[in-house]
């Protein structure tokens, strides 16, 4: 079965790993677990994973660590269980670029929910994606976006995106040169509304726009800093 069938799950506690796996296995994933941050990364580098799940609190290197390193060298999607209370923990995931999270305790059913819709929006996760042709296919000059497929090229190369980060390009582009304000970003790209850390998005324009322009520094250019308002995407003239 290929890696992107399954889902690593990150905790200390066994009782919560069992309980997950038990769930997710009913859908159809295959689980691998960890229970310390060490064995996290190390399984995480050395596997695609479709998916990881990774509490927050862990022994040794913790789970904010665990999601910024896995950061530098994969796409895949993350999950971060954070405790009841801890906002901080869920800022600083979003920085280091977690996808969602989930507190606890948890219904394993959201847990369920948030799996298959990160998984449905993922590129790193094609075999849920519709087959044939995109319809929905944004092209400007130097960035195709073929949102059916969740794939992004630029420059003729293709671009590996975290969801969110493939989200936040999506949605700028789709209202090409709209400027958008931090708050509108993260609460219709993010859903969140209730804590207002801005810095969670500029720290993933930023880290867009290292991918873009590591293949095509026009690609990345589009993406324009408005001082005092927001971001929009630019086409070139």
């Amino acid at each position: 079965m290929s890696d992107n069938f399954t889902i690593l799950v990150v905790d200390d506690e066994e009782r919560i790993r069992r309980l997950l796996r038990m769930y997710l296995e009913k859908e159809g994933f295959m689980i691998d677990e960890a229970e310390d941050g060490e064995t996290a990364l190390r399984k995480g580098m050395e596997r695609d994973y479709g998916l990881v799940i990774l509490d927050v609190m862990l022994p040794g290197i913790d789970g904010i660590e665990v999601c910024m390193k896995l950061r530098q060298e994969k796409a895949t999607p993350i999950i971060m269980l954070t405790a009841k209370g801890e906002e901080v923990n869920r800022v600083q995931g979003f920085e280091v670029g977690a996808d969602d999270y989930v507190v606890k305790p948890f219904s394993p059913r959201e847990v369920i929910y948030r799996v298959k819709a990160i998984l449905r929006r993922s590129s790193a996760t094609a075999y849920l994606s519709k087959e044939g042709r995109s319809s929905n296919n944004i092209v400007f000059p130097h960035l195709v976006i073929e949102h059916d497929a969740h794939r992004v090229t630029a420059g003729g190369v293709d671009i590996s995106l975290t969801p969110k980060e493939y989200e936040l390009l999506h949605y700028l582009a789709i209202s090409p040169d709209k400027v958008f304000s931090r708050e509108e970003l993260l609460k219709d790209v993010w859903n969140y509304e209730f804590f207002g850390d801005l810095r969670t998005v500029d720290t993933h324009v930023k880290r867009l726009r290292e991918k873009l322009n590591r293949v095509s520094p026009d690609a990345a250019a589009m993406i324009t800093t408005v001082w005092g308002v927001g971001y929009k995407l630019e086409v070139p003239k």
